[in-house]
């Protein structure tokens, strides 16, 4: 019998999938739909302080090989998120996405939110929004502080989420993990931009936003390969995953889970029942029995 449940600090995942923090997840609906569709999880939107509308339109450009946007963190606070979610039941672990400008105020909202959240994810590196995310999470030191901070203030598990806009990916992964980080997620979005030829000007009323998609895999394939090797945490691999190859690939590299964000807008929701029927189909005919046993195969000796 061939399974794609994964283990991760402690949490049962009913397969590797996980649907990534970004576009397609700012309500209890689709958090919904999504585990409907066949997610072993979800990480919600980035919850913040307050309130914050996010930038004007137009913050998304869709290229023939992925997207840019620059949403602006647009998220209710942490006050109405917890208003959001109250009632609700989730029979899937909920991961609650958060970001914040200091060590103190990610502890903060950690500490608030850790009765609705069966772990966090520590928005380290969204590359568009000033003064937090990737400004925040390009030095090591920052990544230590601020997930240390997080551990001192909940008992749920801490996944730092990293920049791939740095020389060596490496560093900040390792400094997450002495800091006591349950695990790593990479890559966070490309910095890019995208120009209008008539306008004459940046498209994005921000100009500068993140590249997701197909043409962000390798780059991201290369840092999830090279994290796994030096890290002894877990790995989660994010970026341009669209079809179950793309997951096996990652999944070889090194990585324990794989988040989807972008196939959700490019293919719909089906991507992760298609993704997870293609793995479950490569296990049976490769003669492994459960995800876990090709987690890392093609990492060096």
């Amino acid at each position: 019998m061939t399974s794609l449940e994964v283990e991760l600090f402690g949490i049962r995942f009913e397969n590797p999938l996980i649907l990534a923090s970004g576009i397609n997840d700012k309500t209890p609906e689709q958090w919904i739909r999504a585990h409907e569709e066949g997610t072993g999880g979800v990480v919600t939107k980035s919850i913040g302080l307050k309130p914050r509308n996010g930038y004007n339109n137009p913050t998304i450009v869709e290229l023939p090989y992925g997207l840019i946007n620059a949403m602006g963190l647009p998220n209710p606070g942490w006050k109405g998120f917890l208003e959001m979610v109250e009632g609700y039941t989730f029979e899937f672990p909920l991961i609650v996405s958060i970001f914040g400008g200091t060590p103190e105020e990610f502890a903060f909202l950690a500490e608030k939110l850790s009765g609705v959240a069966d772990a966090f994810e520590l928005n380290l590196s969204c590359p568009h929004a000033k003064g937090y995310g990737m400004e925040i999470g390009q030095k090591p030191e920052n990544v230590y502080e601020v997930v240390r901070a997080v551990k001192d203030a909940t008992d749920r598990p801490v996944i730092a989420k990293l920049t791939p806009n740095i020389d060596d990916i490496t560093k900040l992964g390792l400094a997450a993990e002495r800091a006591g980080a349950d695990a790593v997620s990479a890559i966070n979005t490309l910095k890019a931009i995208a120009i209008d030829v008539y306008a004459r000007r940046p498209i994005l009323s921000n100009k500068v936003g993140g590249y997701s998609g197909p043409g962000v895999k390798p780059v991201a394939l290369r840092a999830v390969y090279d994290l796994a090797r030096a890290l002894d945490i877990p790995v989660i691999g994010i970026g341009g995953i669209t079809t179950w190859q793309d997951a096996v690939e990652f999944l070889l590299a090194g990585a324990s889970a794989l988040q989807i964000g972008t196939a959700v807008s490019l293919r719909g929701w089906e991507v992760f029942r298609e993704i997870n029927e293609g793995i479950k189909a490569y296990l049976e005919s490769e003669g492994f029995s459960s995800v876990e046993e090709i987690v890392g195969l093609a990492l060096d000796e």
